[in-house]
């Protein structure tokens, strides 16, 4: 379970070499502007669709000798432009919306008809439609960039990291791009399911839906059987007819969660499976020694984590302050395991690690960063034996603001190691044999420490959503059993509170020590964004101020004005969605929903590459030894932030389907059974209702809603009847029949049986005002009104 919420800052080191230098495109036609005159909107959005590597404020003003006041109006017409939607901002630069970032992680996925490799972002919001084409430009010289080392060559399915640049030519791909790195060589190995055909041979099914049959020999098939999940490889391509493949090995049943899960891994690219020279590494480690290690065995640090966890990357420990200076203040201390130890810059466990950026998590497994000798062993904080740490020393006034802190090379001893549920419960008067004994000793001071770190926070006003998380528990067959919401305790709170407050020191001390890292930033809702929600707000009655200094707070204001009424999850939601996704940067912008300046992820090297980073320059900048970030890493920090922010959405993406599909599968069987639901999403074509009980989404198509016209209202998230005034909106409560299950796409697709509701009078008076213009546009033009969805 992760003990940070997930979230929806100034580097001072050189820049790569890798990024930042002139492209190699034909210049573009001039800009006849004089130099030092503010230029005109559409020659701003051109030079940034020319020139995506100078699209920052700065190089603007640079490119067209903007000083003084004159650099006050080009920030007043960006801001103008982007809350108009014409400019989005990105971590350092701004683009055009739906257009792709200076450098991007790409998929090669096909050729042109010339032969020339295209590939496409490996990861591409859903609501920006078809992901742009970007034409691979292979070096043709034996050398690299500078004339040194060897250029990469990108293949057939390989994932690489490129610079982009607008196409000089209109007629092909809008992008193309030169190869950074190649992050990860594909297998030619592909996914799919084994159909039993006359004759005893098999068809292969894809599990992608532009994947296409393969038909199998039965020489070919070894022992697969009809409905099995197997990786083939393809045996022969012809110019007629099916292609032909062989399997190469059997995954399982795809009625087995497990194949569920190997189905993500294998469409997201996920690595798997640790190339022997990563294991022979982790194997042959030894247990860190005492050098440069303070002693700290004594301190009573005690792990709480998932009562399943397997590793544990944190042990926490709160004393009263001793100080005179300082009454009732707490010391607390958060120790974290020092995988930088074992896994150093440019070993075989680094590189590894990097291609994978973090854990993913299934219900039935878990595809570590790390293997387990070092993520389950030597770097797990085992309860009674001698691990390496990190640790930092948080001094805490009574009223929650942090007076302190210092950082330290530690060798630790758990101990104990305490689920959540025991920590509670023996804070909740029901100790058990082991919690007993520590109740007074270190229990209560941790409860103590957390209530007084509670007034920093509720000082701070961090966002706070309402969103609960559902759980998945598998019967032995690897099949759902049921889906529920796990209790909220204070105990995860506890971990979570001192886990941030762990991280904001890392980055201070960073900070003050003029070391570069990656921070975890989180920009503010864009102002596109921010109008959408006003607007579905003032339907319900709910006022949210205009300006484009928006914190945290006012978020929090509408979340209370809408607590304990029915509208309460739908305008979580709404907030949810209106919020942008942290990413990781070496730059700093603060961290938005946690309303924070200083702001990196310090808490869990085991499963998290950017962590590790954070813990080198620690141990360097701080003169603890061996294992300190090198001034190669710190070249290629936007490399590296750039990389690791696409594989954590690569995860997050592989962990949802997963949910999906193992839904659909256990629905499968109660197609036309009826459910309780509610309206979680309204779009042009549909409905999207959830099923609170299972954590399941499902579409309603338009077409099948009734006989009535339905028109759809963004500002009211509603569709409703043109003649009846009946209709649905966002939060409804709804009946639904499950009218088909695909387990393998993870998709379900209902039948509405709850009468549409009526409708506010101002979404009858918006959608008679709409149809009134339409009908008045269509007898100018002279033309008939479209057939209506009925």
């Amino acid at each position: 379970m992760s003990k940070i919420p997930r979230e929806r800052m100034k580097g001072m080191g050189k820049r790569s070499g890798k990024i930042g230098r002139a492209s190699q495109q034909p210049a573009a036609e001039p800009l006849n502007i004089a130099h030092g005159a503010l230029p005109s909107r559409d020659v701003i959005l051109r030079f940034i669709a020319d020139h995506p590597q100078k699209a920052s404020k700065r190089e603007l003003a640079k490119a067209f000798g903007l000083k003084g006041d004159s650099r006050v109006e080009l920030k007043h017409l960006l801001r103008e432009l982007e809350q108009e939607g014409m400019l989005q901002k990105t971590r350092k630069s701004l683009i055009r919306p739906g257009a792709l970032p200076p450098v991007t992680v790409l998929d090669i996925t096909t050729r042109d008809k010339d032969g020339e490799l295209i590939g496409r972002p490996a990861e591409w919001p859903d609501d920006q439609g078809v992901a742009p084409a970007v034409a691979i430009r292979q070096s043709t010289s034996p050398a690299g960039r500078n004339g040194k080392g060897k250029a990469p060559v990108a293949g057939m399915g390989d994932r690489i990291l490129a610079k982009i640049f607008p196409a000089a030519d209109r007629g092909g791909p809008a992008y193309t791009a030169r190869i950074i790195k190649i992050l990860d060589k594909r297998r030619g190995a592909l996914l799919g399911v084994f159909k039993d055909a006359p004759g005893g041979a098999g068809r292969l099914l894809p599990i992608d839906r532009r994947g296409e049959e393969m038909v199998i020999d039965p020489d070919y098939k070894g022992e697969a059987k009809d409905g099995d999940l197997v990786e083939v490889e393809v045996a022969r391509l012809g110019r007629f007819g099916l292609a032909r493949a062989k399997v190469l090995s059997i995954v399982g049943s795809v009625a087995s969660e497990k194949a569920i899960s190997m189905i993500a891994i294998h469409a997201h690219g996920i690595p798997y499976i640790f190339p022997p020279a990563v294991v022979a590494e982790a194997d042959d480690a030894k247990p860190a020694t005492m050098s440069h290690r303070e002693d700290w065995r004594d301190v009573p640090l005690i792990t709480i984590d998932p009562a399943d966890a397997k590793d544990h990357d944190d042990a926490v420990y709160a004393e009263t302050d001793p100080s005179p200076d300082n009454p009732d203040g707490v010391i607390v201390t958060v120790a974290i395991a020092d995988v930088s130890y074992y896994v150093r810059p440019s070993s075989p466990l680094d590189r590894e690690a990097l291609k994978r950026g973090n854990s993913v998590y299934f219900p039935d497994r878990v595809v570590p960063m790390l293997p387990e000798r070092i993520s389950n062993d030597l770097c797990s904080l085992r309860e009674g034996q001698d691990r390496p740490a990190l640790a930092v020393r948080m001094v805490f006034s009574k009223e929650g603001r942090k007076i302190g802190h210092t950082f330290h090379h530690v060798m630790m001893k758990s101990a104990a190691k305490l689920s959540y549920q025991q920590a509670q419960a023996a804070i909740d008067d029901k100790p058990d044999d082991k919690t007993g004994p520590l109740l007074e000793p270190i229990l209560k001071p941790l409860w103590n420490a957390y209530r007084i770190m509670t007034r920093g926070r509720e000082r701070r006003q961090p966002l706070e959503l309402d969103m609960p998380e559902r759980k998945i528990l598998l019967k032995p067959d690897g099949t759902v059993d049921r889906v529920f919401v796990p209790p909220r305790l204070d105990a995860h709170k506890l971990i979570e509170e001192m886990m941030i407050q762990a991280n904001v020191s890392a980055a201070e001390t960073l900070e003050k020590k003029r070391q570069v890292l990656i921070y975890r930033i989180h920009d503010g809702p864009t102002l596109a964004k921010q109008e959408v929600l006003r607007e579905f707000l003032a339907t319900l009655g709910i006022s949210l101020a205009k300006g484009g200094n928006m914190r945290a707070n006012n978020f929090n204001m509408i979340l209370a004005k809408a607590d304990d009424t029915p509208h309460q999850t739908m305008v979580n939601e709404m907030v949810l969605r209106s919020q942008s996704q942290a990413i990781y940067s070496p730059e700093n912008i603060g961290h938005f929903g946690l309303n924070l300046m200083k702001y990196a992820h310090f808490t869990s090297p085991i499963r998290r590459y950017a962590d590790l980073i954070v813990h080198r320059a620690l141990v360097g900048s701080l003169g603890f030894g061996e294992g300190g970030i090198t001034p190669d890493e710190e070249a290629a920090l936007d490399d590296i932030a750039a990389e690791i922010s696409t594989f954590e959405r690569r995860a997050m993406a592989a962990e949802r389907e997963t949910v999906d599909r193992l839904i659909a599968h256990h629905l499968a069987g109660r197609v036309g059974e009826e459910f309780e639901g509610r309206v979680s999403g309204v779009t042009k074509s549909g409905l999207f209702v959830t099923l609170p009980d299972y954590g399941a989404d499902g579409f309603v198509p338009i077409s099948t809603l009734g006989t009535d016209y339905f028109i759809y209202d963004e500002a009211h998230q509603a569709l409703s009847g043109e003649k009846t005034g009946l209709g649905y909106r966002l939060g409804d409560s709804v009946t639904v029949k499950l009218a088909e299950a695909i387990p393998l796409a993870g998709a379900l697709r209902f039948e509405m049986i709850s009468e549409g509701r009526k409708m506010p009078t101002a979404v009858r008076s918006f959608h008679k005002a709409g149809r009134r213009d339409a009908s008045r546009a269509r007898k100018k033009a002279g033309t008939r009104p479209p057939r209506g969805r009925r």
